[in-house]
């Protein structure tokens, strides 16, 4: 083979190589990291048994998000993801809404979904997924308001277990690494109660039901 020929041979190689897509199949682990938006649907109750008629708000937040999916069959793979999140709670009308911030709460949810990829060895790979999750709420903590209207407050969320669904994308860069993009819909629901120097104990039901919004980068292992 000529000098040439050997050149051309190697270029169409290394070309080759280079078109390889991080194609899912059975066996492979593949790691995301994303940035997500936490974008609570919260439906909230009343704030009882002082204010009936008042309900919170909760607010969204920005965090960074691993997950870990290892595929079983070129179609089928097992996410789970771990991430934690900032969140105040705020007073939504009346006497509680003039205060504003009631209360803040880190949020950690760890989430196993099953997912199925429609199209394992193209360079763009939608998938579907659908598990549970488990949400752990600490580090709850009155805010400055509400301890200055109702004197010294204790404040405890309680967990959460509940569904989560997930759609999304992932499109190769390089061999081994593709831009990833997520939306999960989590089922979340707890009573927040604050035990107060003023007021007693006072306690409300929300549904948080966040819509978790995802972009980053993953890599087959």
């Amino acid at each position: 083979m000529s000098p040439q020929k050997t050149r051309l041979c190697v270029a169409a190689l290394a070309a080759s190589a280079l078109a390889t897509p991080a194609m899912a199949a059975a066996g492979d682990t593949f790691i995301r990291v994303r940035g997500i938006v936490v974008a609570p649907n919260e439906k909230s109750g009343g704030i009882l048994p002082a204010l009936p008629t008042e309900t919170v708000r909760v607010n969204d937040a920005v965090t960074p998000e691993v997950d870990v999916t290892q595929m079983v069959t070129d179609n089928i793979g097992f996410e789970l993801i771990a991430a934690t999140s900032k969140h105040s709670v705020s007073g939504a009308s009346g006497t509680t809404g003039s205060i504003g911030k009631l209360a803040s709460t880190w949020v950690l949810p760890p989430t196993l979904t099953a997912q199925y990829h429609f199209a394992p060895s193209a360079k763009m790979r939608p998938y579907v997924g659908a598990g549970l999750n488990y949400t752990m709420f600490y580090s709850d903590k009155a805010s400055a308001g509400i301890i200055a209207a109702a004197g010294s407050t204790n404040v405890h969320l309680k967990d959460s277990f509940g569904w989560a669904a997930q759609a999304g994308v992932d499109i190769d860069l390089a061999p081994n690494m593709f831009l990833n993009i997520d939306v999960k819909y989590i089922d979340i629901a707890t009573t927040a109660r604050l035990s107060t120097a003023n007021l007693g104990t006072q306690s409300v039901k929300v549904n948080l039901n966040p819509l978790v919004f995802g972009v980053g980068l993953g890599f087959r292992l």
